[in-house]
């Protein structure tokens, strides 16, 4: 095989079965493409490397196309996928990174439309796909960057304050067609390698959430665009490792993300202007509640664990350059990330 070379990062969490089907129909989609799968496991500690390992020993399983290979810390999001990055271009230097998710599954085509669409475009250094359920359902993976307006519209969630700041809200209506987008999800997205020469990897100060925003905006402000590529559709499950779906409570890491994205691109002012923002708009939210009967969305004490993060973490200093973003060329030790700077 010839062209430019792809290598794909899966990143497993206690769902081997589900992780070697990502990867089934990722070799599917990488037939005629030159590169090669990574699967990470996150220290899932439950067997799952072991069990990917042997099946992976199968003489099915081509030897040369596909590895596992065990982090021994689970870093989180960005610092899983960073091992396979870092892994992956230790072995043989490739021109494009592609994340996808264990619980994402490539349709016929789609990653071949991702690597077509950034040789087409050398302006842009991100693409995603159109993501849909296995009921078919399109799923929200295009947005804006998270601003202060928006994140007074998303937790207000009422007819007239989104139409006010219509041109803020951060998820955007799913697209018809190919078209630049501020930061798109990450369960598939392809990465240029020169992108990750010049503004380094996933930062590893994120444990989950806003790690592939934060890649965003700095690509962004480096000059490269991020597209959201119609023609490669993926189905998703969604929440598998994380288990979202059946949360009562958000998580700390989701609150912990949240500041550090604000405080970091945008700094302590502005991250404390955008919790006032919040929560302005969730009071606008249960205003509307009460008067309307409107059913409840948000998590248990969503508003008070808000504030009370803020409060605890708002006085630690921030940083002004960050320790926890790997550069690349690529060293074979992880980045000092871990906590809020």
């Amino acid at each position: 095989m010839t062209g430019p070379r792809l290598l794909t990062i899966i990143l497993n969490f206690r769902t081997a079965d589900m992780t070697l089907q990502s990867a089934q129909a990722a070799l599917r989609e990488m037939q005629g493409i030159d590169g090669g799968i990574v699967i990470v496991d996150n220290d899932s500690g439950d067997g799952s490397f072991e069990a990917i390992q042997s099946e992976l020993m199968r003489p099915e399983w081509p030897a040369d196309r596909i590895e596992v290979v065990a982090s021994g810390h689970n870093g989180g999001f960005g610092a899983g996928n960073n091992f396979g990055v870092r892994h992956g271009m230790a072995q043989q230097d490739y021109d494009y990174v592609y994340i996808l998710n264990s619980d994402a599954f490539p349709d016929p085509g789609s990653i071949r439309a991702l690597m077509q669409h950034l040789q087409a475009n050398p302006k842009t250094g991100l693409a995603g796909s159109y993501i849909h359920g296995p009921d078919g359902d399109p799923h929200l993976t295009a947005f804006r960057f998270p601003s202060l307006w928006g994140e007074l519209e998303g937790a207000a969630r009422v007819g007239v304050v989104s139409k006010m700041l219509e041109k803020h809200i951060v998820p955007l209506p799913i697209p018809a067609e190919t078209t630049p987008v501020d930061w798109l999800a990450g369960a598939s997205m392809m990465i240029r390698r020169e992108v990750l020469e010049q503004i380094g990897l996933f930062d590893e100060t994120f444990f989950l959430y806003f790690e592939e925003t934060d890649l965003c905006l700095r690509a962004a402000r480096a000059g490269w665009a991020t597209d959201y590529v119609r023609t490669s559709e993926v189905t998703h499950i969604g929440s598998v490792s994380t288990g979202m779906k059946t949360w009562t409570r958000m998580p700390r890491y989701w609150f912990d993300s949240r500041l550090y994205f604000f405080r970091q691109n945008h700094g302590g002012l502005y991250a404390g202007t955008a919790t006032l923002a919040h929560l302005a708009g969730g009071l606008i939210w249960r205003l509307r509640r009460l008067i309307g009967g409107k059913p409840r969305r948000d998590p248990d004490w969503f508003l008070w664990d808000l504030v009370k993060h803020y409060c605890k973490f708002s006085l630690k200093p921030t940083k002004r350059e960050r320790t926890s973003i790997p550069d690349f060329p690529i060293s074979a030790e992880p980045a000092s990330g871990g906590e809020i700077p």
